[in-house]
C-alpha cells in the first residue's frame, strides 16, 4: 500500500503497484524500470499523484490507464524520463559528422545527383543541447554550410523538456564547453549567468515530439542523412532496443548513418545496421541495398 501523499518522503509504492505501473509505463514508452529503481519511480510517482490532485495512487492510476485525464499521462513521461545533457557532449562525434560523415554524404548525392537538403535528426533531443551544437559546429567548421541547404530536425517524448528546448536558455553547467568566441557571436546574455540561443538557430530547428518506440509515430521520419540517438537505448531492454532501431532504420536513407552513445552498440540490438569504424569513431550505416528490419 502506498504512504499518504502529503509527506513526499513517505511515498511508497507497494510491490504489486510498483509492478502494475512499470508494466504500464514500458508498455507507453519502452522504459523498463528494474527493482534497483524502485526509490527514484517512488519519488517521481509520488510527484505525479500529489501534482494530479487525485486521492492517492489508485486514483491517479486509473485516471491514467482509463484516459480520463490524458494531461497526467504526459506529466508521468515528463516526470519518469531522464534529461541529463550539455552543449558539445561527445564531441568527437561531432568531429567524426564533420571530417567523414558528412563528406561521404555530399560524394553520394554528386554520385546519385541527390537533390534536396541534408536532413540530421536528434533523438532523443531533451532540452536542445544537441540539436543546438550541431547547427554551432556546422555554422562554425562546416565549409560548406553557406552553399548545402541543411534542415535539422529534433524530437523527444518529454513535452517539458521541448518546451525548454525551443525557449533556447541555458545555464553554466550547459554551457561549460562552449567557447566564449562562439558564446559572443551567438547567444545573448539573459541574467544570473544563462544565455539564450540566437533567434536565428532556434528558427532552424523543428521540434516535435515523438515515441522512437511507437511504428505509427516514428512513420513521419524519413530520408535522414545522419541520426543522433545517443544514450537512449541504455535505458530499453532488448525488445524496446529493436523497435527502436528498426523505427531508426526506417527513418534514414539508404547509406544514412546513425550515431550511438559511447557506452552503446548497435550490433548486440540488431544486425540491420553495418559498423562503420570512423578515424574519430564509430557509427553505423543503413546499408544502400539488400538489408530489411
Amino acid at each position: 500500500m502506498t504512504e499518504p501523499i502529503g509527506d513526499e518522503e513517505a511515498f511508497v509504492l507497494g510491490d504489486g503497484e510498483f509492478e502494475r505501473f512499470r508494466e504500464f509505463f514500458y508498455r507507453r514508452t519502452g522504459i523498463q524500470f528494474s527493482p534497483a529503481k524502485r526509490y527514484f519511480v517512488d519519488k517521481r510517482v509520488g510527484a505525479c499523484v500529489r501534482d494530479s490532485g487525485e486521492d492517492g495512487f489508485a486514483s491517479w492510476f486509473a485516471s491514467i490507464r482509463l484516459g480520463i485525464r490524458p494531461e497526467l499521462t504526459q506529466n508521468m513521461i515528463n516526470q519518469l524520463t531522464v534529461n541529463e545533457t550539455y552543449f558539445l557532449r561527445e564531441d568527437y562525434q561531432f568531429d567524426s559528422l564533420l571530417n567523414s560523415v558528412l563528406p561521404a554524404v555530399m560524394s553520394r548525392r554528386a554520385r546519385t545527383g541527390e537533390n534536396g537538403p541534408v536532413r540530421i535528426l536528434s533523438l532523443p533531443c531533451s532540452t536542445g543541447e544537441e540539436p543546438y551544437s550541431v547547427a554551432l559546429r556546422l555554422l562554425q567548421e562546416w565549409p560548406l554550410i553557406d552553399s548545402v541547404d541543411v534542415e535539422i530536425h529534433a524530437a523527444d517524448i518529454d513535452t517539458a523538456v521541448l518546451g525548454h528546448a525551443q525557449h533556447g536558455v541555458y545555464g553554466p553547467r550547459s554551457l561549460q564547453r562552449v567557447p566564449p568566441s562562439w558564446l559572443e557571436r551567438h547567444f545573448t546574455p539573459t541574467g544570473g549567468g544563462f544565455h539564450q540561443i540566437s533567434a536565428g538557430i532556434r528558427s532552424a530547428i523543428t521540434f516535435s515530439r515523438v515515441n522512437v518506440t511507437d511504428p505509427e509515430q516514428m512513420r513521419v521520419f524519413e530520408k535522414f542523412d545522419v541520426i543522433f540517438c545517443r544514450n537512449m537505448l541504455i535505458y530499453f531492454d532488448e525488445l524496446s532496443s529493436r523497435r527502436a532501431a528498426e523505427n531508426l532504420y526506417g527513418a534514414l536513407r539508404p547509406g544514412g548513418y546513425l550515431f550511438l552513445g559511447h557506452s552503446e552498440s548497435m550490433s548486440r540490438i540488431s544486425p540491420i545496421f553495418t559498423p562503420c569504424r570512423l578515424p574519430d569513431g564509430l557509427v553505423y550505416q543503413r546499408p544502400t541495398t539488400g538489408a530489411t528490419p
